[in-house]
């Protein structure tokens, strides 16, 4: 692992913002710990969105789900 390879990584996982300069001063692997975090994060989040949306989605009436979940969830 070099550390310019896992700063690259670690952008990508920023949607594609430049990490700050002082994160240059991180190892490899620090960074890589980093960009995978923040990886997991972001599917937590994810997951976390997608079970309140489908426990919004039991405010609407039965009839009305499938019509409302395809214009949300196309």
């Amino acid at each position: 692992m070099r550390t310019d390879e896992e700063l690259g990584r670690l952008s990508g996982e920023l949607g594609g913002a430049r990490p700050p300069a002082s994160f240059a001063s991180l190892d490899a692997g620090e960074l890589a710990r980093l960009a995978g975090a923040l990886k997991a994060e972001r599917v937590r989040q994810a997951e976390g969105l997608g079970e309140a949306a489908e426990e919004a989605l039991k405010l609407v009436p039965a009839l009305a789900r499938g019509a409302v979940r395809k214009v949300l969830f196309r």
